[in-house]
């Protein structure tokens, strides 16, 4: 089982990075660069990241700096993070924009903590079905007489072990954005 037991260690880390890539995407009125990273500019004649097109920095804490490696693509840019429904109204400067975050309120940090509680329960979803996938495949082996039942019950408590440990982080992820949010 342990090549197959690297392959649900391998699915559960990625619900883990999903998560995080999640949580990353939320404001937290603090400017980090992963805030764009959904942004995608009409250039070339076709839909880019925004890191593709531009250096994105953090200059101030509540700031986000964008510079537009090619001039002719400033508006595309532009139209690209107010279009992106992030709240966001960039102030151009020839070929930088800069992003000023405004404050969060309360309202709005109450429902940044339930989509960040939405998303963990994906991920704690996505970890136990990875954990079903496992323990069908032990009833299997155990059925087709691949496993003994000792070793079935020796698997199942491991795949459980990698079940719970991987819902303890994704809880503890969650409370530390969950304080992130709420922070003033």
């Amino acid at each position: 089982m342990s090549g197959d037991y690297n392959d649900l260690k391998r699915r559960m880390d990625g619900a883990i990075a999903a998560f995080k890539q999640d949580l990353a995407s939320l404001r937290t009125g603090r400017a980090s660069s992963n805030l764009l990273d959904a942004v995608h500019v009409q250039a070339y004649g076709s839909a880019m990241p925004i890191n593709q097109v531009a250096t994105v920095s953090v200059p101030e804490p509540r700031m986000i700096s964008v510079s537009v490696w090619d001039k002719s693509m400033v508006g595309a840019v532009d139209r690209a993070i107010r279009e992106a429904n992030l709240g966001f109204n960039p102030i151009v400067d020839g070929t930088n924009l800069r992003i000023p975050l405004p404050e969060l309120n309360e309202q709005r940090r109450k429902e940044l903590v339930k989509i960040s509680h939405g998303y963990a329960e994906n991920a704690r979803v996505a970890a136990r079905h990875v954990r079903r996938d496992g323990m069908d495949y032990l009833k299997k082996a155990e059925k087709d007489g691949d496993i003994s039942e000792d070793d079935h019950r020796k698997e199942s408590d491991r795949v459980q072990k990698l079940t719970d440990e991987t819902i303890t982080a994704i809880d503890r992820m969650l409370s530390e954005k969950e304080a992130e949010i709420m922070q003033v």
